[in-house]
């Protein structure tokens, strides 16, 4: 039963989300200053994983069995090894917030991919409007960005980066709707980190990041953000307002996300901001509110 005291803890906790998770791009700019992408956020998710096991079996929760961690696993790499992995990718070459409006298209993501399934639900006249829309917004973000070669090739593999994370977090999200979901998010959230940050451990030694890593008082400390705040906070109150609130109204923090994160990236790190980008925003989450009904 939800009880007015639980309700507005659960509006506090969805308040939470969406400043801890927008705050989050700002992290990611500043801690790979000096860190490289795949072992920033690999061993992030490790450490945030591990600690909120310890927590959660502090406090007597159950833990899911092995014959479930392959599933865990899957969604692990899914989610956080391609979906966050990729946008760290991204902001190497892009602004934060620029990775936040282009990340904003997951919704997109997840409507097609649900749609290609044998039991997806069939794409809608309104929601194949929104997909043109919101098309139309990240073409009008990123193709002068293109043409103008501000970035470069550096900033196209930004951008393609940045939709291999959508394409990750739809793929896990699909998945874990179809398998079915943990009763404790916490502890489905704890394992998926592990086995997430593994994944992007691995990948990063692959890539020898061992040899190029730096680290200094403001991106360790950003790095540490990413963990107690961006990780073991932000998944918490995330479970907890899901716990209390319509998951429709939980969803809405994909809409303050980009807002927080372009306006953290244009004042404190002096990232570009123009009309067309407020523009090409509000054009992106109109589809995205489209696609969503």
């Amino acid at each position: 039963m939800v009880t007015p005291t639980s309700q507005k803890k659960a509006y506090a906790a969805w308040l939470a989300v969406c400043v801890l998770w927008g705050t989050t791009y700002l992290a990611i700019a500043i801690a790979l200053e000096t860190i490289p992408p795949l072992f920033m956020a690999g061993f992030r998710y490790i450490v945030a994983g591990a600690l909120l096991v310890a927590v959660l079996k502090a406090r007597g929760e159950r833990m899911p069995p092995p014959a479930l961690w392959s599933r865990l696993a899957v969604l692990g790499v899914l989610l956080l090894g391609f979906g966050n992995g990729g946008l760290v990718w991204a902001e190497q070459t892009i602004p934060s917030g620029f990775a936040a409006l282009l990340v904003a298209m997951t919704p997109f993501w997840m409507v097609g991919i649900d749609a290609l399934m044998p039991d997806g639900e069939p794409l809608t006249r309104r929601r194949v409007l929104g997909l043109i829309v919101g098309f139309m917004g990240i073409a009008m973000l990123v193709w002068p960005e293109i043409e103008m070669q501000r970035g470069g090739r550096g900033f196209l593999e930004g951008v393609i980066a940045a939709e291999i994370a959508c394409v990750g977090w739809a793929l896990g999200s699909n998945y874990a709707r179809r398998r079915g979901h943990e009763d404790n998010v916490l502890v489905a959230a704890a394992f998926e980190m592990i086995f997430g940050g593994v994944f992007l451990v691995a990948g990063g030694s692959l890539r020898q990041e061992w040899r190029h890593v730096a680290v200094t008082a403001r991106t360790f400390s950003a790095w540490i953000y990413l963990v107690l705040f961006g990780g073991i906070a932000g998944f918490s109150a995330y479970a907890y307002a899901l716990k209390h609130l319509p998951v429709s109204t939980v969803s809405l923090y994909a809409y303050v996300n980009p807002i927080i994160a372009v306006a953290l990236g244009t004042f404190i790190l002096g990232e570009p901001f123009s009309p067309r980008i407020a523009v090409a925003a509000v054009v992106v989450m109109g589809g995205m509110w489209m696609v969503r009904q």
